[in-house]
């Protein structure tokens, strides 16, 4: 009886050996077959082509580039073809009824492969629903449709032109545009024959040596001054190089604005006179009577008013000072006869 134990258990772990090593296989060929998975992992969808250009069960299936799924089955429905294939689960919200089916290759050797491209703001498409199929490229609906587009844009641009829209269209149909084109073509042939004669500032910088050297010696005198500041010299050069000169320059600037901040706070004669509101009344009286001596004056009024207003008291007072130069005249020549002094002892 132990002996048929040892054989029985023996035979056990063989099977369990082997059972194990189907598994591994198993999972190596899963692993090495690509994104295909387990059927649970993925669902089934349709698409329709007109031509499925060598198109076979086994062929994968991209979206976005990425091989997502295997085609099924292909089978004929009507003058089209059907596809089946199989996708992965996880890619139901790239799979929308906005993406688009097409035939694709997958290398030089013509294989084919259905690409799918991502639309997650669509609708998912359920299990066996058909992902709609985009034009081929290169078919005669693609070329037609884009030469649909094509012609449409040239009525439109016909159209705008016939309608004098943009500048093209205001070109052909508005006379007025036209001849002032011509105008100006004709302004711009005469400017430059002028400048080809010579005539002009830009004629004779064109055509006269002189002009062209005398130009040439000002950017060398330009040049020259602009080296010479650079090194210092001059007043501009000192006012960029030389740091005293700077400095008295701020010092000055400090200096005013001390005088203008004394002057803001009413310091001084000139600040009183700009803040204090008295000081203005005063001055202000000041003028008014001064303005009204002056109008009275003007007006002949008192002593200097008459003296200025009334001609004969300016007469008379000429004529006294005249009598009274001429007295000190006579005085001068014979100053005994006027200054007789006598002395009288009592």
């Amino acid at each position: 009886m132990p002996r048929t134990r040892s054989l029985a258990w023996s035979e056990l772990k063989i099977g369990v050996l082997t059972f194990a090593a189907i598994a591994i296989a198993a999972l190596l060929i899963f692993s090495l077959a690509g994104t295909k998975g387990f059927s649970w992992q993925r669902y089934p969808l349709k698409t329709r082509f007109k031509d499925v250009a060598g198109l076979a069960s086994g062929s994968p299936v991209r979206v976005a580039g990425v091989e997502v799924g295997t085609v099924r089955a292909v089978e004929f429905a009507g003058e089209d073809v059907d596809i089946s294939f199989d996708v992965k689960k996880d890619m139901r919200s790239r799979i929308t009824d906005k993406s688009a089916a097409s035939l694709g290759s997958v290398s030089l050797l013509g294989e084919s492969a259905i690409d799918i491209t991502p639309a997650t703001s669509g609708t998912p498409i359920p299990d066996y629903g058909y992902v709609p199929a985009a034009v081929p490229k290169g078919s005669f609906a693609s070329m037609s449709a884009t030469a649909q587009d094509t012609m449409q844009s040239i009525n439109g641009l016909v159209t705008d032109l016939r309608q004098g829209r943009g500048t093209a269209g205001k070109f052909m149909t508005d006379d007025r545009l036209y001849t002032e084109m011509q105008q100006f073509v004709g302004s711009a042939d005469e400017v430059v024959r002028t400048i080809k004669s010579g005539r002009g500032t830009v004629g004779k910088l064109l055509s006269d040596p002189r002009t062209a050297n005398a130009l040439e010696a000002s950017a060398r005198n330009l040049e020259d001054l602009t080296r010479r500041i650079n090194a210092g010299e001059g007043s501009l050069g000192k006012l960029l190089h030389d740091e005293s000169f700077s400095n008295s320059l701020n010092g000055a600037t400090a200096n005013l604005r001390d005088l203008t901040d004394r002057l803001n706070r009413g310091e001084g004669t000139i600040g009183k006179l700009m803040t204090d509101d008295a000081m203005y009344k005063r001055l202000n009286d000041v003028s008014d009577r001064l303005d009204e001596l002056v109008t009275k004056l003007n007006s002949g009024e008192g002593t200097l008013g008459q003296l200025l207003k009334d001609k004969q008291l300016y007469e008379n007072m000429n004529k006294t000072v005249n009598e009274f130069h001429s007295l000190l005249t006579e005085i001068k020549k014979d100053p005994r006869r006027y200054l007789n002094v006598k002395v009288s002892i009592f």
